[in-house]
């Protein structure tokens, strides 16, 4: 028992630790401030009139909120009851429409400034056997985040009304007008990467210099947040979210060093590599093991406790380490789709007021797809290598 106090309190004087509540607060000031009509009204003007607009819309809007604001389900508790109703006038299917919500709500998981990445490269490198830094996660996850983002859209085109409702044509004057009002929250993603990539600040001062540019655009430019009575409350709920995610990692935490002092990650690396001798084998049941480990563990508590575990047995078969936590991170951002605890269905059923058993039925195909892009991601190592070779 003495070692969940003491690794709550190695986790607690981690010199990047402060990234995850700074960057939480930046999604939380967009969520609770007038940013989704905005960006709605952005991406409409400019996709709306395509095959599939409000699919691409939905699949834009989603990964924008959830880069921002986490793996927390915000994404889908904020924004169904936007898109939801978009969908449907369009002439989807209530079933399909449901179903790619449900999918899209994680969608933004592998881009900055999400959580999970950070959160990775902490644990990854806290044990020594590797060294991923923050920025090498963001670079890995760009191309496998485009990917899924692509694979999610053309489902939602596929899946859309064959007669599509169409609108007005494109209006470029209406189109430029709506980019001018969401101006200064499109320029966030651009301050949180240009701190966080262009060597002027460490990963702590960018997060906390994007925390402070969402908080003056929300309260003093857009003034959709009231100082004294709506600021107090944002940050105390996002506090709640971060102290619930800190606990569980603490406890984790614990529970993980335990098994290193076990040396169950030793035993592990000997009977996997006893048993398994292609690498390319070893990612398949790489993949269908976290696909269990996303079906049933809270995301942070899984990053926690199964990296320590995996990145020495990825390091002993001659996985790169990005390769390895993109890989990692794109399953478990299945799994929030995945029966029967999937965050994304539990949130969905609760938003919209649906059954769970409706809610996986919506959701089975989407996950169908994000499964095959997870494999791309698996067996095309330069999907994610590329972009950190080329910043090296």
């Amino acid at each position: 028992m003495a070692s969940i106090p003491l690794n709550h309190y190695r986790l607690t004087v981690n010199p990047t630790l402060p990234t995850i509540p700074l960057f939480t607060l930046a999604g939380y000031f967009l969520a609770e401030g007038g940013a989704a009509k905005r960006l709605l009204a952005l991406f409409e003007a400019w996709f709306g009139q395509l095959r599939g607009g409000p699919a691409i819309v939905t699949v834009f809007l989603c990964a924008f909120f959830t880069s921002f604001t986490g793996a927390s389900g915000v994404t889908i508790i904020a924004l169904g009851g936007l898109l939801m109703p978009i969908l449907l006038s369009s002439g989807y299917k209530e079933r399909n429409a449901l179903g790619l919500l449900s999918g899209a709500g994680s969608l933004g998981l592998l881009f900055p400034p999400c959580l999970p990445p950070i959160l990775y490269s902490i644990v990854a490198s806290s044990g020594g056997a590797t060294s991923v830094t923050i920025e090498q996660m963001f670079q890995g996850g760009l191309l496998p985040g485009l990917v899924m983002m692509a694979m999610t859209a053309w489902w939602g085109i596929r899946c859309g009304p064959k007669q599509e409702k169409r609108g007005a044509r494109f209006n470029a004057q209406a189109a430029w007008a709506a980019v001018w009002d969401a101006k200064w929250e499109l320029l966030i993603p651009v301050v949180a990467l240009a701190f966080l990539f262009g060597g002027w600040a460490t990963p702590v001062e960018a997060a906390a210099v994007t925390a402070f540019y969402a908080f003056v655009v929300e309260v003093f430019i857009y003034r959709d947040l009231r100082l004294v009575k709506d600021v107090p409350r944002v940050m105390t709920e996002c506090g709640l979210l971060v102290g619930g995610v800190l606990l569980i990692i603490g406890v984790a935490l614990g529970f993980t060093h335990f098994l290193i002092d076990a040396q169950v990650p030793d035993q592990c690396i000997e009977w996997v590599t006893a048993a398994v001798k292609s690498k390319w084998v070893f990612l398949l049941l790489l993949n269908l093991f976290l696909l269990v480990v996303g079906a049933l563990m809270e995301i942070y508590a899984a990053i926690v406790v199964v990296v320590p575990l995996l990145v020495p047995i990825g390091n002993a078969f001659g996985i790169d380490p990005i390769h390895l936590g993109i890989i990692f991170l794109a399953n478990l951002e299945l799994g929030f789709l995945m029966p029967p605890v999937g965050m994304n269905l539990l949130l969905a059923s609760y938003r919209f007021n649906k059954p769970m058993s409706e809610v996986m039925r919506a959701s089975f195909p989407m996950l169908m797809v994000l499964l095959i892009g997870v494999l791309l991601i698996t067996y095309c190592p330069p999907l994610t290598t590329l972009v950190p070779h080329l910043f090296k």
